[in-house]
């Protein structure tokens, strides 16, 4: 049984550096461009050439090691790493190992309402490699193949990120990936582009029955550029190794490759150890010193990170710690929060229950009907403003929940020019409630005489109701909303009529 057993996983994250420049030359980075445009005699690995490092590269990998509390290594060091490349002309990458730059650090990330810290190893700068391409291969119609190398990118810089292999399950992973992901785009050190390789992660997956201590033999997956994927991945090696021990077999060490059409992993290489590698220190590049006064320059122009956000959410607006840090996964969110509260304190009716409502709303209806359609938050026909609006005529009671609900429907399918104003959006907002007839009805008397009128008319499910069929109190309270038009306030009726039949 699957139950019996627990999966043990650690991430690999290749974050592609935002920088003008590769990370030991000067050839450009840009996405795109022809082929072997972007490459220049060092990435060509002619004779003579040297390595120089790239100050925004490491700047950016203080940025981060900062960012997740991490220590940053006064001295660090590039090694060269062997094994045939066969689009890195100089048959080696450069990259770091025994003395990373970044050491150690923590991220928080929500898992299933929860809260959980994922420890990390290490960071270190190094170089990619660049692109084999293919044409031909597998066609009947076409006799050879043909193969080509584009080397644009390779000497970009990148931050590779690699965790403890604490995370027991692919939700854990993937949350702790979106988290990563939304962290390196906050600090403005990758644009995050996974179409585009900008980000890159490799599972280390391996089983072990639930209990034993000791690690199984973990397979590596490859190249992994979509949450989804990446998922899909780890849950269909770790049923494949489950299986395979299940069946008498055994885990080899290995490298695989996901294949989404099959939903399968398979192999690639067998899995290399370090020492496969032939690390050594580059010849050609002195220790990387990073002075103290440097990261402390850093650390002055670190914009304020999720982490303390969520905590001045928490302490100051009194959200949950899950609430709080869905609202800061990412940037972009955050502010729309926070843009949100300013029309709700521009509006005078900035309190904890509006500010709680606007977070509900955020991480329900707005978010499924952003995911429905597949839009990005600041593609939302509906403005920070609008919603803040919303919130304002639930918490004065103009309309009900089921009302806000129409009203956030019409507003999403009939988008208006987008105002900074709050009062404007207010008018808007007003201007629809009463053009669909959705103010609530406050008038007691009228909802007292409408109660009244269907216990008189629904004498069964009365019956019903006091024999302790506690659902039959439904079918009353519909008749009460059928016969105010949906504008009665549910919850009042509801506790009207309980009190009116268990008198």
């Amino acid at each position: 049984m699957a139950t019996d057993w627990e999966i043990v996983i650690g991430l690999e994250t290749h974050v592609q550096l935002e920088t003008h420049s590769k990370m030991f030359s000067g050839a450009a980075t840009a996405f795109g461009a022809e082929p072997n445009t972007q490459a220049c005699a060092l990435d060509l690995a002619l004779p003579g050439t040297l390595p120089v490092p790239n100050r925004a590269a490491v700047a950016h990998a203080i940025r981060f090691g900062l960012a997740i509390g991490a220590q940053i290594a006064p001295q660090s060091v590039f090694a060269r790493k062997n094994y045939f490349y066969p689009d890195l002309p100089k048959g080696y990458q450069i990259s770091q190992y025994t003395l990373p730059v970044v050491i150690g650090g923590r991220l928080a990330v929500a898992v299933d309402g929860e809260l959980r810290t994922i420890e990390l190893t290490r960071a270190h700068l190094e170089e990619d490699a660049g692109k084999s391409l293919h044409e031909g291969f597998g066609d009947p119609l076409q006799t050879t193949g043909l193969s080509g190398i584009d080397l644009n990118r390779a000497g970009t810089p990148l931050l590779e990120i690699v965790t403890e292999p604490v995370m027991r399950s692919a939700r854990e992973a993937v949350a702790y990936a979106r988290t990563l992901h939304a962290l390196v785009v906050w600090l403005g050190i990758c644009d995050g582009n996974l179409q585009q390789g900008s980000f890159r992660i490799d599972a280390n997956v391996s089983v072990r029955p639930r209990g034993q201590l000791e690690f199984g033999t973990r397979c590596e997956i490859k190249n992994l550029n979509s949450f989804r994927f990446l998922q899909a991945a780890i849950e269909s090696e770790a049923a494949r190794q489950i299986e395979l021990i299940e069946d008498g077999g055994r885990v080899v060490q290995a490298t695989r490759l996901y294949d989404p059409d099959r939903n399968e992993t398979r192999a690639m290489r067998s899995k290399e150890d370090a020492h496969d590698y032939r690390y050594f220190p580059d010849p050609d590049l002195p220790p990387l010193v990073i002075e103290p006064a440097w990261i402390e320059r850093v650390r002055s122009e670190l914009p304020e990170l999720p982490g303390a956000i969520a905590t001045r959410f928490e302490q100051t607006l009194g959200l949950s710690p899950y609430d709080a840090r869905a609202l800061t996964l990412d940037r972009e969110t955050a502010q729309w929060f926070e843009r949100a509260l300013a029309a709700l304190a521009a509006l005078g009716q900035q309190d904890a229950r509006l500010t709680k409502f606007v977070a509900n709303w955020m991480l329900g209806d707005l978010a499924a009907a952003l995911n429905r359609e597949e839009r990005q938050l600041a593609d939302s026909p509906i403005s920070a403003e609008q919603l803040a609006a919303i919130v304002v005529r639930i918490g004065d009671g103009t309309v009900h929940q089921k009302m806000a609900k129409e009203l956030f429907a019409q507003l999403w399918a009939e988008p208006s020019a987008p105002s900074t104003e709050a009062s404007a959006a207010l008018a808007h907002v007003d201007a629809i409630i009463a053009a669909r007839g959705l103010k609530q009805l406050n008038d007691s008397g009228e909802i007292e005489r409408a109660v009244d009128a269907a216990i008189a008319a629904n004498s069964k499910s009365v019956d019903e109701f006091r024999a302790g069929k506690d659902k039959a109190l439904n079918a009353i309270v519909g008749q009460v909303m059928k016969a105010t038009q949906g504008r009665a306030n549910p919850a009042q009726v509801t506790e009207l009529l309980r009190r009116k039949l268990s008198a």
